[in-house]
């Protein structure tokens, strides 16, 4: 991926469009990513691309849909990436 195309994929928000489904950023290792990561540490992913440096995690190679895995999580921050169709069920009160 280019910069430009990082920061379209970034201002239009963490869900593709249309459809709605919940996007996230591989890196070159084939870790997942979540927007919020790319947008925190925006810098490390210019200096990265800019540099052409490899092995820092912030490497973007693509994005893509999280289809149906429930236990994606972002390689960054830890935090739980949505699916598209895998979502828990949620307990009635």
């Amino acid at each position: 991926m280019t910069l430009q195309e990082i920061k379209t994929a970034l201002r239009n928000g963490p869900y593709a469009w249309p459809g709605g489904y919940p996007t996230y950023f591989v890196d070159q290792n084939g870790d997942a990513l979540s927007h919020e990561a790319v947008r925190s540490e925006w810098s490390q992913v210019v200096e990265t691309f800019i540099f052409k440096i490899r092995n820092t995690g912030w490497n973007i190679a693509g994005i893509e849909i999280n289809w149906e895995d429930a236990d994606l999580t972002c390689e960054h921050t830890g935090k739980r990436i949505p699916s598209a169709y895998a979502e828990p069920e949620e307990e009635e009160a």
